[in-house]
């Protein structure tokens, strides 16, 4: 079950980046579950990782990599059907044994491999079936494959998640090409899932973190599906550079400012395409708060309506149960909030002021708009010039289904 079309458009390829998508058999035989990506000499590669204390092995390995390659890595690893995480000092090992496998086969240094995993936690990482797999993924390397890729990074996704775009500067064209995959365990603490975006622009390392790390604010970390931060986040931001454009590193440029656009309308897609294929979504919502003092708290609103389980309930059940949103409002945690001065909106429906049911509002309206895939649901709290917005899902049947029988 998916919110919405998800049709996918036409996915350009990046000059510098090379893909390709093979079956190792971790979890069923003949799923394509092994992604590899080779990058051109001289790209550069950021990334924001989960927050999770019990990050995964990978997520480790990843980020020490990613520091000791001076951010220039040749080659990214992706594996689904196992987390690799909760494994202990024998998970770190597995990760750094596919790293090199890698590594030996294309003749680089170990640390120029980063290694990425999703799927299911706390099972040993078969090490032996990725190894094995290797070969054939690097003989199958192409600039094309970018859709078969962002198939196989999937788990309980019901579709793949892409999207590119051309963008000009200066009279030269450059490409901006994304994948994502996620759909439960879903509450973003700096990214999503897994996500990997690159351009064939030459910019500078620090800038390009610069970039990630706002657009993943603005994007990744606007969603959420069911409040769960996974042991595996990571979103990857590649700049080949084989544009031959000169090396950006400035925030006056005017390529930054296009790139940085680019950049975050991909992300917000990909974003949105998560919550879309949340796992048992029926229903994309979103949430947005006006008039708060300072963004915090709008977002604190705006989460805490995204995460009730009573909320979500209802949304599945097209019910306008209005009074579970003043009670997600009043435990938000707002200083002082007027609750006489709030606004409560289905779609460009009035529900509730002044503290209570609006006068307007009727029960059929609020039925009404419910009704529809997708609902804006507008909190307009009148104590400032602030706002925010998040994306997030109702809860069905589905998702408990689908995460009771994750294991079996």
């Amino acid at each position: 079950m998916a919110v919405g079309e998800g049709a996918l458009g036409e996915l350009l390829p990046v000059p510098g980046v090379r893909l390709a998508t093979v079956s190792a058999g971790i979890k069923k035989p003949g799923r394509r579950d092994l992604v590899l990506m080779a990058l051109a000499p001289g790209s550069h590669t950021v990334g924001v990782f989960t927050r999770n204390a019990f990050c995964a092995a990978p997520v480790v390995v990843a980020r020490e990599y990613l520091t000791a390659t001076g951010q220039c890595p040749l080659y990214l690893l992706v594996n689904t059907g196992n987390a690799n995480a909760g494994t202990g000092a024998a998970g770190l090992a597995d990760a750094r044994r596919c790293a090199q496998a890698v590594a030996e086969l294309a003749g680089v240094a170990a640390e120029a491999v980063l290694p990425f995993s999703t799927g299911v936690i706390g099972e040993p990482l078969p090490v032996q079936k990725i190894v094995e797999a290797l070969p054939n993924a690097l003989a199958e390397l192409r600039a094309d494959g970018w859709l078969d890729a962002a198939h196989g990074i999937m788990t309980t996704d019901t579709r793949p998640k892409a999207c590119s775009l051309r963008f000009t500067c200066g009279g030269q064209s450059y490409v901006l090409t994304g994948m994502a995959k996620g759909a439960g365990m879903l509450r973003p603490n700096m990214a999503t899932m897994l996500a990997y975006i690159a351009t064939d622009a030459a910019v500078a390392p620090e800038l390009l973190q610069t970039l990630l790390s706002e657009a993943a604010e603005l994007s990744f970390n606007r969603i959420t599906v069911d409040g769960d931060t996974s042991t595996n986040d990571a979103c990857m931001l590649v700049a080949t550079g084989v544009a031959g454009n000169s090396m950006l590193d400035s925030t006056q440029a005017p390529l930054y400012t296009a790139l940085r656009d680019a950049l975050q309308k991909v992300c917000v897609t990909l974003a949105q395409g998560l919550v879309r294929d949340g796992e048992g979504a029926s229903k994309f919502v979103t949430v947005q708060v006006n008039g708060g003092r300072e963004e915090q708290e709008c977002l604190d609103v705006a989460f805490t309506i995204a995460h009730s389980p009573l909320v979500k309930t209802a949304l599945f059940a097209s019910d306008p149960n209005w009074g579970r949103l003043l009670a997600a409002i009043g435990r938000a945690g707002l200083e002082s909030l007027d609750v006489t001065r709030v606004g409560v909106y289905l779609n460009e429906v009035l529900i509730a002021e002044q503290g209570c049911r609006a006068a307007s509002y009727t029960e059929a309206q609020g039925a009404a708009a419910m009704a529809a895939e997708d609902i804006t649901i507008r909190i307009e709290l009148q104590r400032g010039p602030a706002t925010a917005t998040v994306w997030t899902t109702d809860f069905s049947y589905d998702y408990v289904r689908i995460n009771a029988e994750y294991r079996t």
